[in-house]
């Protein structure tokens, strides 16, 4: 059970006049006094961590990863933080240039998406060290995390618990080398990879060390992976590094399903931010349209500023 400041003191105090005494006499002593006499009524309360905090990012994915527009509109449309994927290394060879055109938009970098991290041993080498420079990368430019998909998988395969377990360590070495930069690593639930269904996400971070591997949560995905959102959210609070905010609804053809704007799909919204302040989350959560939905005539910036618009609207969420 959490310890009040009240505890916490008295138990310091505590252990400091055991430590003047002889060792033989220490279990002598059944109550050791404070001393000076101290009043410890101000340390009643528990510890407060600091208010729930969202703050609204978008990911450039929805311009086709064409860096410089997507930085322009997403800067234009109110957004405090972006997050690009690995084609912007091409784009920006010289991550301190990317850094600089970042602040010159007041746009912070929360997080490089690095692709996949597979569980095929013919390819631990080469993604070590591919997934290893886009850390050093996204040091350099600014950014605070990267990003990884478990595994590619078709959406019907079966897998065992040894695929999990070897997720788990495949994320965590990679993980370590991302913290040589200061870099943390999130793991992306994603349709079709081996980390879709809800037990998936359950088995790699429980074979996963947690000084290294986080949960970078995807509402959408979530759900239309067999899973409940705020639910996850709550299980998983303390290992959460930052969301993924997009909504999902089903259609007849392809995949069965597409992604679309905030709050106009499945995505039960108000039960996720009430999970994300029930475990106190401060942190970043990125808006992120694969695309502007079939049919639509937005542009990319007007399809992510109607989601801003949303969470400032529906939940006051504010850049």
């Amino acid at each position: 059970m959490p310890l009040t400041r009240r505890e916490f003191v008295a138990g310091l105090g505590a252990a400091g006049a055991l430590a003047t005494l002889p060792r033989t006499t220490h279990a002598a002593v059944a109550q050791p006094l404070l001393y000076p006499p101290m009043d410890l009524s101000a340390f009643d309360a528990p510890l407060h961590h600091g208010d729930p905090v969202i703050h609204p990012g978008c990911s450039a994915i929805t311009w086709g990863d064409k860096a410089l527009p997507a930085i322009e509109d997403i800067a234009a449309a109110g957004f405090s933080g972006i997050q690009l994927r690995a084609p912007v290394i091409d784009q920006y060879p010289d991550p301190h240039a990317l850094r600089d055109v970042l602040a010159a938009h007041n746009l912070t970098f929360v997080a490089l998406s690095s692709g996949v991290a597979s569980i095929d041993p013919a390819l631990r080498a080469s993604q070590l060290e591919l997934h290893t420079a886009h850390a050093k990368y996204a040091h350099e430019a600014g950014a605070h995390y990267i990003q990884l998909i478990a595994s590619n998988s078709s959406p019907t395969a079966a897998h065992t618990a040894a695929d999990y377990k070897l997720q788990g360590e495949v994320f965590t070495e990679i993980g370590k080398r991302a913290a040589d930069y200061g870099i943390k690593l999130g793991f992306h639930n994603h349709m079709n990879s081996v980390g879709q269904p809800p037990e998936a996400i359950d088995a790699i971070l429980d074979a996963s060390d947690p000084n290294y591997l986080f949960l970078e949560l995807d509402v959408a995905h979530c759900l239309q992976g067999g899973g409940d959102p705020a639910a996850t959210i709550r299980k998983w609070g303390k290992r959460i590094l930052f969301m993924h905010f997009k909504d999902v609804h089903t259609v007849p053809t392809g995949s069965g399903y597409e992604w679309l704007e905030l709050g106009t799909g499945r995505v039960d919204f108000p039960a996720v931010i009430a999970a994300l302040h029930d475990v106190h989350f401060r942190g970043w959560a990125i808006v992120e349209l694969d695309r502007v939905p079939a049919g639509q005539t937005l542009t990319a910036k007007e399809a992510n500023a109607q989601s801003l618009h949303y969470l400032r609207e529906k939940f006051g969420v504010e850049a």
